[in-house]
């Protein structure tokens, strides 16, 4: 389970690079109840949920990127992360930056293209809320190469991993948990799959969000109703509970998930 006392490695943060900043607030507003907060002068804001922020949404800016949500996970130096990057082979996409007093920020990509970044709190820490209808409960990779993928995350943010195996012979799915934590604080899972399954970022790994919501069915007809698109679902997954992979209107993915009574 994701929680709001983050601790080093644990997703704190997520924000949605966006081509229509109006459209993707209306989109997501109507998915998960939303509600978008522009901030001054700029193309972008925060989503609030029953008055807690939850992620932010910004204008996509950066030449040839494709709209998409973006993870932030809690460290305590981002320079530190930004070396131990370096050092595995990673790409710093954007050098660690400080923004006011909120913190430290800073973007990279993994070996394989995958793209995450992190946060060094100041007097922002990160969301308000998660684990509750409408905020992030999970974060999930796609990438060609588990093993390289566990190598490099493991040794940039200090990650453990189990395997479980995916019915129906579907391979292994690793979960994700932070150091020296226990099992419960498990935050995510990597999967691998061929790179031409991984379509929407050119064959390159991609991180995406999960959110929880109370009825996924619903929300999938309002994904649907709003001018989003489904990959897959929705569909029961033992122990886990009932989701949809989706894309919203600009093609940017996210699962969302209604959790069993025993897991998720």
């Amino acid at each position: 389970m994701i929680t709001t006392d983050f601790v080093p490695g644990s997703p704190c943060w997520l924000d949605l690079g966006a081509p229509d900043v109006r459209s993707a607030a209306a989109f997501y507003g109507a998915v998960l109840g939303w509600e978008y907060e522009p901030m001054g002068a700029m193309d972008g804001g925060m989503f609030r949920k029953d008055g807690k922020v939850v992620a932010g949404l910004g204008k996509l800016t950066e030449e040839g990127a494709r709209p998409a949500w973006m993870i932030y996970y809690h460290v305590t130096d981002a320079d530190a992360a930004t070396r131990a990057v370096e050092r595995a082979g990673g790409t710093v996409r954007v050098a660690p930056l400080d923004l006011d007093e909120w913190g430290r920020m800073a973007q990279y990509s993994d070996p394989l293209g995958g793209q995450f970044a992190v946060w060094q709190p100041g007097t922002d820490t990160g969301v308000e809320l998660v684990d509750e209808p409408g905020s992030l409960c999970w974060t999930e990779l796609y990438t060609s190469d588990a093993a390289a993928a566990k190598e490099f995350y493991g040794g940039v943010l200090g990650w453990r991993f189990s395997d479980m195996e995916l019915p129906g012979g579907g391979g292994a799915y690793a979960l994700i948990t932070p150091a020296d934590l226990p099992e419960e604080r498990m935050h995510g899972g990597l999967m691998e799959m061929p790179a031409d399954h991984l379509s929407l970022a050119n064959g390159r790994p991609y991180w995406h969000p999960v959110f929880a919501v109370a009825d996924c069915d619903a929300a999938v007809a309002a994904v649907t109703g709003n001018g989003g698109t489904v990959q897959m679902g929705p569909q029961d997954v033992e122990g886990v509970g009932r989701l949809a992979v989706c894309l919203d209107p600009s093609n940017a993915d996210f699962v969302l998930l209604a959790p069993s009574r025993t897991g998720g």
